[in-house]
C-alpha cells in the first residue's frame, strides 16, 4: 500500500485491521461523503436500520471541477477519515465502490482504478461508477436495476437492466443544456427578469421576488451579480422563488417550472426506451428512484410529484422510489453486493 500525496493521510494506521468493513463513497460536486460499513452476512431482506459504522464528509472530488489532484486528494482524505472513525484501517478494507460525479467515460473510471490500487491492497474489490449510479443504488438497496433521475443544482437520468446494460440521459452540464435543473430553472428566472426589464418579455413577479432575495435594486444590478460569480450552486440557490412566484399564479414562472417537468421527464423516457425497462408493451413495472433537492419540493407546486404524473402516462409500471438512505450508502450496498456475488 502507498501513501497517496499527503503521507499524513494514513498515519492513524497500526496493527491489524480488525472486522472486515466495506467503503461506499458518494463523490459530488458540492460534497462528498464517505460510509463505512461492516461485511454483513448476505440475507434478504438486508437488516433495517443497516449497521453503519462512521460517515466523513469532505468538499469537491469532481475532477472537471477542481483538478484531478485535488479530486484525489478529497477522495483519499474522506476514506482515511471514516476509517479512523470505525477504528479500522485498509487492511480491513474487503470491497470500496466510488461513484464519483465526472466519470463520464471508460478512461475516467481507469484513471481512478488505478489510482486506488496504490491505495488499498491488491485484494480488495475496487468498483468505480458515475454518482448517479450511488443515488440509483440508494433507492433500490444496492440492485443496479431501474433508472434514477436526479434533479439538484444539475441533472442526470441514469438506468440499469438487470443483465447489466445501461444508458443515460442529460448531465452535460449547463452550458450544454442540463435543461430541468436547479441551475436550468433559475437561468431562465434570471432571463425572464432581463427580458421584463428590456420589453422583449412580458411582466414577471420573478422581478420584484429575485431583486428582493438578492436585496439588489434594479434588475440591470443582475447583470454584476451573475458574473461577479456564476457559480452553478449559487444560480440554482433561486429555484424556491421561482416555485413561490409560480404558486402566486406568476405566469411566466409557472411556464418556466412547466417546462422544466417536460424535460425532466425527457430524460427518463430516453433512458427507459433505450433499455426497454418498460417491456415490448409499455407496462412493466421498474423502479424510478427521484433524488435531488429540485424533487423534493414540498410545497403545492411539486416538480417531483408533476414528473412522476407525466412518466407515468406513457409508462404505467414506473414505481417511483424516494431513498431512505443517502447514496453514499447506495455506493457502499452496491460493493457489499459485487463483492458478495463475485465470492
Amino acid at each position: 500500500m502507498k501513501r497517496y500525496r499527503n503521507g499524513e493521510i494514513w498515519d492513524f494506521e497500526c496493527g491489524e485491521g480488525g472486522r472486515e468493513v466495506i467503503l461506499g463513497v458518494d463523490g459530488g460536486t458540492t460534497s462528498t461523503v464517505c460510509i463505512c460499513m461492516p461485511l454483513i452476512s448476505l440475507s434478504d431482506p438486508l437488516p433495517d436500520p443497516l449497521p453503519l459504522l462512521a460517515r466523513a464528509v469532505a468538499g469537491c472530488s469532481n475532477h472537471n471541477s477542481v483538478g484531478e489532484d485535488a479530486a484525489r486528494e478529497t477522495l483519499e482524505q474522506v476514506m482515511a477519515d471514516a476509517l479512523s472513525k470505525s477504528g479500522s484501517n485498509r487492511a480491513a478494507v474487503r470491497a470500496v465502490c466510488l461513484a464519483v460525479s465526472g466519470v463520464n467515460h471508460p478512461t475516467d473510471q481507469q484513471r481512478i482504478l488505478n489510482w486506488l490500487r496504490d491505495i488499498f491492497p491488491s485484494n480488495v474489490r475496487i468498483y468505480v461508477h458515475n454518482d448517479a449510479v450511488a443515488a440509483l443504488a440508494s433507492g433500490t438497496m444496492g440492485k443496479l436495476h431501474g433508472c434514477v433521475l436526479i434533479a439538484g443544482t444539475g441533472t442526470i437520468a441514469y438506468g440499469f437492466t438487470e443483465d447489466g446494460r445501461e444508458a443515460r440521459a442529460a448531465g452535460a452540464g449547463p452550458i450544454l443544456g442540463d435543461w430541468g435543473s436547479g441551475y436550468g430553472i433559475a437561468a431562465q428566472a434570471l432571463t425572464a427578469v432581463i427580458r421584463a426589464y428590456d420589453g422583449r418579455g412580458p411582466h414577471t413577479m420573478l422581478t420584484s421576488h429575485i431583486l428582493r432575495t438578492l436585496q439588489l435594486s434594479s434588475p440591470d444590478e443582475l447583470i454584476g451579480w451573475t458574473y461577479a460569480d456564476p457559480s452553478w450552486a449559487r444560480i440554482a440557490a433561486l429555484v424556491p422563488v421561482v416555485v413561490s412566484c409560480a404558486e402566486a399564479g406568476d405566469e411566466v414562472a409557472n411556464k418556466i417550472l412547466l417546462d422544466s417537468v417536460q424535460e425532466l421527464s425527457l430524460s427518463v423516457k430516453a433512458v427507459v426506451q433505450r433499455l426497454g425497462l418498460c417491456g415490448e408493451e409499455g407496462n412493466d413495472s421498474f423502479p424510478l428512484v427521484m433524488v435531488g433537492g429540485v424533487l423534493e419540493a414540498n410545497k403545492s407546486w411539486d416538480i417531483g410529484k408533476e414528473v412522476i404524473k407525466c412518466i407515468s402516462k406513457e409508462f404505467p409500471g414506473a414505481v417511483s422510489i424516494i431513498p431512505k438512505v443517502e447514496p453514499a450508502v447506495g455506493a457502499a450496498l452496491l460493493a457489499w453486493n459485487a463483492f458478495m456475488n463475485e465470492r
